[in-house]
């Protein structure tokens, strides 16, 4: 993983936001290839380790409902880059068009199977073939859906400079996500202008705090918070 020189960046991130990121950044050129590096042993490693659980989750889903194995939802990753994340499908078939993009806690979509994975978050293993082809990293800013990209203030595009990751921070804080916005009127905008800045905040302090051995503790905690 090498950061781009500045010059190479997407014009939409040339802005003094983003520039005091990648300063930081810059100065860490040896920790991002080792990040990568780790990357693709431990997901290499547990690829073999999860393909029969990961088999068995895909015979469940198929027969509990209806449609695909994965969810293949198009998200934003380093630079700005649209990829198709890989997810278990944990909703009936379709269910971004029949309702928000982001779910909450008494989703009517979910399906009888996608509510344990969802709940030991085992949804998330297929991300691993993501942290594979380089569109994500263990540890990152979650993938973002492309419309609450396009909403983005100029200091949230600094995220970009990494690829977007399975955990973080964010992710542990806000793990009840989806029931703070069951409340709400208007999902999406609820999101907007109230979750994600919350999650931003920890994600941008994330990036000015980087090092291998944080995500590793990281990495820890989420393992921790799952068992929880």
């Amino acid at each position: 993983m090498i950061l781009r020189e500045w010059e190479k960046l997407p014009e939409f991130m040339k802005c003094a936001e983003v520039r005091e990121y990648y300063k930081i950044l810059s100065k860490k050129r040896g920790s991002l290839i080792l990040k990568r590096f780790f990357d693709v042993v431990i997901s290499g490693i547990l690829l073999v380790i999860l393909a029969i659980p990961m088999g068995i989750i895909a015979v469940m889903i198929k027969m509990d409902s209806r449609g695909p194995v994965f969810y293949r939802q198009e998200r934003v990753t380093t630079y700005g880059k649209h990829f198709r994340i890989h997810k278990f499908r944990t909703m009936v078939s379709n269910a971004d068009k029949i309702g928000s993009v982001v779910t909450v806690g008494n989703d009517s979509r979910i399906t009888r199977v996608g509510s344990k994975l969802r709940g030991l978050r085992l949804d998330e293993l297929p991300q691993i073939f993501d942290v594979l082809s380089g569109n994500m990293s263990f540890v990152g800013t979650r993938p973002e859906a492309v419309k609450y990209v396009e909403k983005y203030k100029p200091e949230y595009y600094a995220t970009l400079l990494l690829p977007a990751g399975i955990t973080s921070e964010a992710s542990i804080r806000y793990k009840d996500e989806a029931k703070l916005l069951d409340a709400a009127d208007d999902v999406d905008k609820v999101y907007v202008e109230e979750v994600l800045p919350g999650k931003m905040k920890y994600n941008l302090d994330a990036l000015k705090e980087f090092s291998i051995i944080k995500e590793l503790v990281l990495m820890i905690k989420t393992f921790l918070a799952v068992i929880k």
